[in-house]
């Protein structure tokens, strides 16, 4: 009960110090309203989701909204798509199912990992569309048309595996997160006001490590007890 109530202490505290950090870099900087908006929806969304509540996709729709627009302003035509094509209606999607396969008594989903065969399709996959996105983008002479890819489709496969509840997303996420920080930090280089967009992307990535780790815990004792069975 007293690591319980310390780790709550401290996910308190770090939560707090990202959401000052942000505010302060906005008044500081000068950075756009909507980015800081989508930075705190995003980083919210990401928590609750990591913590497998389904109520994390009603914050996710409205930082998606934010985020599109900021694509839009920046020519990112990829992130764009994403998020008005597919993110939303994903979004809407995910929510009624994981309310669908919530731990009896409690507002949390059950967690699930891929089969080998499955991942190996996946990454095929997502090879050959981030070559042909990445083509595309370029003869729409988009801004970072190969992050803009990369970022896109597995952006793409995340989502779908985060609907699905499977621990994969978090490591697909590490990569979109790694690659979308590379993308923000060459624009606000640029003279792009995203400050908290960049730094949006920082704390994702290092969430996605957390949330693996904490994913695992429960994962993995799952797929050991079922193999015995």
């Amino acid at each position: 009960m007293i690591k319980f109530k310390q780790k709550k202490c401290v996910e308190l505290f770090t939560l707090v110090l990202i959401y000052s950090i942000l505010i302060i870099n906005a008044i500081i900087l000068k950075d756009s309203l909507t980015a800081l908006i989508s930075a705190f929806c995003g980083i919210t969304y990401t928590i609750m989701a990591g913590k497998g509540n389904p109520f994390c996709y009603f914050i996710g729709i409205l930082g998606s909204g934010f985020y599109a627009y900021l694509s839009f302003k920046n020519a990112l035509w990829g992130n764009l798509l994403l998020y008005l094509g597919y993110y939303i209606p994903m979004q809407i999607l995910g929510f009624f199912r994981w309310s669908k396969h919530l731990k009896k008594d409690k507002n949390e989903i059950i967690k699930s990992s891929l089969g080998r065969k499955e991942l190996i399709v996946i990454v095929i996959l997502n090879i050959i569309l981030i070559i042909f996105t990445a083509f595309c983008l370029m003869l729409l002479d988009g801004r970072s048309p190969i992050i803009d890819s990369i970022t896109t489709i597995l952006s793409v496969t995340g989502m779908y595996l985060t609907v699905r509840r499977s621990i994969e997303q978090w490591a697909v996420w590490m990569i979109v997160n790694a690659f979308s920080f590379l993308m923000w930090f060459r624009i606000v280089l640029q003279g792009g006001r995203t400050y908290s967009t960049m730094i949006m992307w920082a704390v994702y990535f290092f969430l996605a490590i957390y949330f693996y780790a904490q994913w695992k815990k429960e994962v993995v004792p799952a797929l050991k007890s079922a193999s015995n069975v």
